[in-house]
Protein backbone atom coordinates (compact mmCIF):
# COMPACT_ATOMS: atom_id res chain seq x y z
CA UNK A 1 0.00 0.00 0.00
CA UNK A 2 1.85 3.51 -1.14
CA UNK A 3 2.88 6.02 1.22
CA UNK A 4 0.70 9.44 1.18
CA UNK A 5 2.06 12.07 0.06
CA UNK A 6 0.28 14.53 1.06
CA UNK A 7 1.34 13.62 4.99
CA UNK A 8 1.95 17.20 7.03
CA UNK A 9 4.89 17.24 8.92
CA UNK A 10 4.65 16.44 12.23
CA UNK A 11 6.22 18.84 15.18
CA UNK A 12 5.12 16.05 17.69
CA UNK A 13 7.66 13.79 16.63
CA UNK A 14 10.23 13.35 18.66
CA UNK A 15 10.56 9.50 18.92
CA UNK A 16 10.22 6.42 17.39
CA UNK A 17 9.94 2.75 18.31
CA UNK A 18 11.48 0.51 15.93
CA UNK A 19 10.19 -3.47 15.78
CA UNK A 20 12.66 -5.90 13.71
CA UNK A 21 14.32 -8.87 14.76
CA UNK A 22 16.95 -10.37 17.27
CA UNK A 23 18.15 -12.46 14.66
CA UNK A 24 22.30 -12.22 13.96
CA UNK A 25 22.20 -15.15 11.12
CA UNK A 26 19.37 -13.16 8.82
CA UNK A 27 20.60 -11.54 5.39
CA UNK A 28 23.06 -9.07 6.30
CA UNK A 29 21.43 -6.42 3.85
CA UNK A 30 18.61 -6.25 7.17
CA UNK A 31 21.44 -5.75 9.48
CA UNK A 32 22.87 -3.26 7.14
CA UNK A 33 19.14 -1.48 6.89
CA UNK A 34 18.75 -1.70 10.16
CA UNK A 35 21.98 0.28 10.98
CA UNK A 36 21.61 3.15 8.36
CA UNK A 37 18.12 3.22 9.88
CA UNK A 38 19.64 3.69 13.79
CA UNK A 39 21.79 6.44 12.16
CA UNK A 40 19.17 8.03 10.15
CA UNK A 41 17.02 8.42 13.21
CA UNK A 42 20.02 9.64 15.25
CA UNK A 43 20.79 12.32 12.20
CA UNK A 44 17.09 14.00 12.60
CA UNK A 45 17.46 13.86 16.31
CA UNK A 46 14.83 11.24 17.06
CA UNK A 47 14.88 8.82 19.64
CA UNK A 48 15.31 5.27 19.13
CA UNK A 49 12.79 3.57 21.24
CA UNK A 50 13.50 -0.63 20.93
CA UNK A 51 13.35 -3.76 22.51
CA UNK A 52 16.82 -3.22 24.29
CA UNK A 53 19.00 -6.15 22.79
CA UNK A 54 22.31 -6.06 21.71
CA UNK A 55 21.54 -8.84 18.74
CA UNK A 56 20.22 -8.69 15.23
CA UNK A 57 18.77 -5.87 13.16
CA UNK A 58 17.77 -4.68 17.03
CA UNK A 59 21.50 -4.22 18.20
CA UNK A 60 22.72 -2.93 14.39
CA UNK A 61 19.63 -0.09 15.41
CA UNK A 62 20.31 0.99 18.52
CA UNK A 63 24.09 0.65 17.99
CA UNK A 64 24.32 2.43 14.67
CA UNK A 65 22.21 5.38 16.73
CA UNK A 66 24.36 5.50 19.65
CA UNK A 67 27.58 6.26 17.74
CA UNK A 68 25.84 8.52 15.65
CA UNK A 69 24.83 10.60 18.62
CA UNK A 70 21.09 9.95 18.96
CA UNK A 71 18.98 9.55 21.87
CA UNK A 72 18.49 5.21 22.94
CA UNK A 73 15.80 3.98 25.26
CA UNK A 74 15.79 0.16 24.91
CA UNK A 75 12.95 -1.65 26.87
CA UNK A 76 14.02 -5.35 27.83
CA UNK A 77 12.16 -8.12 29.79
CA UNK A 78 14.24 -9.21 32.99
CA UNK A 79 13.53 -12.78 31.31
CA UNK A 80 15.23 -11.99 28.44
CA UNK A 81 18.23 -10.24 29.31
CA UNK A 82 20.58 -13.30 28.38
CA UNK A 83 18.49 -14.37 25.18
CA UNK A 84 18.73 -10.56 24.00
CA UNK A 85 21.59 -9.57 25.44
CA UNK A 86 21.10 -6.20 26.52
CA UNK A 87 22.49 -3.06 24.99
CA UNK A 88 24.81 -1.35 27.87
CA UNK A 89 25.57 1.31 26.54
CA UNK A 90 22.29 2.79 26.58
CA UNK A 91 19.87 3.62 28.82
CA UNK A 92 17.20 0.73 29.64
CA UNK A 93 13.83 0.34 31.78
CA UNK A 94 13.72 -3.29 33.07
CA UNK A 95 10.13 -4.59 33.07
CA UNK A 96 8.83 -8.29 33.71
CA UNK A 97 6.59 -9.24 31.30
CA UNK A 98 6.26 -9.01 27.31
CA UNK A 99 3.03 -6.51 28.34
CA UNK A 100 4.90 -4.52 30.18
CA UNK A 101 7.65 -4.48 27.07
CA UNK A 102 5.31 -3.14 24.64
CA UNK A 103 3.31 -0.85 26.66
CA UNK A 104 6.27 1.45 27.60
CA UNK A 105 7.27 1.07 23.90
CA UNK A 106 4.20 2.56 23.03
CA UNK A 107 3.56 5.33 25.50
CA UNK A 108 7.28 6.30 24.73
CA UNK A 109 6.86 6.44 21.22
CA UNK A 110 5.06 9.07 18.82
CA UNK A 111 5.51 6.57 15.86
CA UNK A 112 6.44 3.09 14.80
CA UNK A 113 8.57 1.69 11.90
CA UNK A 114 8.54 -2.30 10.80
CA UNK A 115 11.72 -3.39 9.96
CA UNK A 116 12.37 -7.34 8.81
CA UNK A 117 11.89 -9.49 11.48
CA UNK A 118 9.78 -12.77 12.65
CA UNK A 119 6.69 -13.66 14.64
CA UNK A 120 7.86 -11.50 17.10
CA UNK A 121 7.76 -8.39 15.11
CA UNK A 122 5.02 -9.47 13.61
CA UNK A 123 3.29 -9.72 17.30
CA UNK A 124 4.36 -6.75 18.13
CA UNK A 125 3.35 -4.61 14.78
CA UNK A 126 -0.51 -6.66 14.75
CA UNK A 127 -1.03 -5.70 17.90
CA UNK A 128 -0.15 -1.89 17.22
CA UNK A 129 -2.21 -1.85 13.86
CA UNK A 130 -5.14 -3.89 15.94
CA UNK A 131 -5.03 -0.80 18.31
CA UNK A 132 -5.14 1.95 15.57
CA UNK A 133 -7.95 -0.42 13.80
CA UNK A 134 -9.62 0.33 17.61
CA UNK A 135 -9.17 3.98 17.64
CA UNK A 136 -6.97 3.92 20.37
CA UNK A 137 -4.15 5.74 18.84
CA UNK A 138 -3.14 7.47 16.12
CA UNK A 139 0.39 7.39 15.42
CA UNK A 140 1.87 6.22 12.41
CA UNK A 141 2.70 2.71 11.44
CA UNK A 142 5.70 2.04 8.66
CA UNK A 143 6.80 -0.97 7.53
CA UNK A 144 10.25 -0.56 5.55
CA UNK A 145 11.80 -3.04 3.45
CA UNK A 146 14.29 -2.21 0.74
CA UNK A 147 12.97 -5.77 -1.22
CA UNK A 148 10.03 -7.62 -1.17
CA UNK A 149 10.36 -8.26 2.69
CA UNK A 150 6.72 -7.53 3.85
CA UNK A 151 4.80 -7.80 0.63
CA UNK A 152 3.24 -11.44 1.76
CA UNK A 153 1.88 -9.56 4.89
CA UNK A 154 0.47 -6.98 2.84
CA UNK A 155 -1.08 -9.34 0.35
CA UNK A 156 -2.52 -10.88 3.68
CA UNK A 157 -4.23 -7.69 4.68
CA UNK A 158 -5.75 -7.11 1.25
CA UNK A 159 -7.20 -10.61 1.39
CA UNK A 160 -8.82 -9.49 5.05
CA UNK A 161 -9.91 -6.47 3.30
CA UNK A 162 -11.75 -8.57 0.59
CA UNK A 163 -12.74 -10.90 2.90
CA UNK A 164 -15.02 -7.86 4.62
CA UNK A 165 -12.98 -8.79 7.81
CA UNK A 166 -11.22 -5.27 7.62
CA UNK A 167 -12.50 -2.13 6.69
CA UNK A 168 -11.54 -0.56 3.10
CA UNK A 169 -10.67 2.98 4.97
CA UNK A 170 -8.11 0.60 7.24
CA UNK A 171 -6.22 0.27 3.92
CA UNK A 172 -4.82 4.35 4.75
CA UNK A 173 -3.51 3.38 8.16
CA UNK A 174 -0.98 1.11 6.64
CA UNK A 175 2.00 2.27 5.09
CA UNK A 176 5.21 -0.29 3.61
CA UNK A 177 7.77 1.92 1.49
CA UNK A 178 11.21 1.03 0.40
CA UNK A 179 13.77 3.40 1.46
CA UNK A 180 14.65 5.21 4.42
CA UNK A 181 13.93 8.30 3.06
CA UNK A 182 10.42 7.67 2.33
CA UNK A 183 9.72 6.01 5.68
CA UNK A 184 10.71 9.02 7.00
CA UNK A 185 8.77 11.30 4.41
CA UNK A 186 5.82 9.16 5.56
CA UNK A 187 6.10 9.53 9.91
CA UNK A 188 6.30 13.42 8.51
CA UNK A 189 10.23 13.95 9.74
CA UNK A 190 12.52 16.40 8.31
CA UNK A 191 15.00 15.44 5.76
CA UNK A 192 17.87 16.17 8.06
CA UNK A 193 18.05 17.64 11.81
Amino acid sequence: MPMDDSRPRRPDLRSVCVYCGSSETTRPEYLDLAARFGRALAERRLRLVYGGGAVGLMGRCARAAHEAGGDVLGIMPRFLERREITYEAVPHRMVDTMHERKHIMFEESDAFVVLPGGIGTLEEAVETLSWRRLDLHRKPVVFLSEDDFWAPFFALMQHTVEAKLTPTGFAGALCYVRSIEACFAALGAPAHA
